[in-house]
């Protein structure tokens, strides 16, 4: 009878050991998930604050007369090519 409850000890110990690994790995997952949340909310912000950018610029660009708006171009451009920049970066980050 002695052999058979330390058997079962043995096992119950295992149980709590493999249930607080378990635990860890939950805290752990948790952890990486409000990482990737504060992370993908970062890229949201940066594309957003890129996109009101470019359109700052497109809006001067509408008002711009037409000999000012090629000094307006290359502003654009560089902005365009940050805010698609951005964009790629979250799509190949998040999928």
């Amino acid at each position: 009878m002695e052999k058979k409850e330390a058997y079962r000890k043995k096992f119950e110990a295992k149980l709590d050991e493999w249930k607080a690994e378990v635990d860890k790995l939950k805290a752990k997952a948790k952890q990486k998930q409000v990482d990737a949340e504060t992370d993908y909310k970062d890229e949201i912000e940066t594309i957003r604050e890129k996109r009101e950018e470019l359109k700052g610029k497109l809006k001067k660009l509408e008002e711009a007369g037409e000999e000012a708006w090629e000094d307006l171009k290359q502003g654009i451009e560089k902005s365009s090519s940050e805010l698609k920049n951005s964009v790629d970066r979250a799509i190949k980050k998040f999928s």
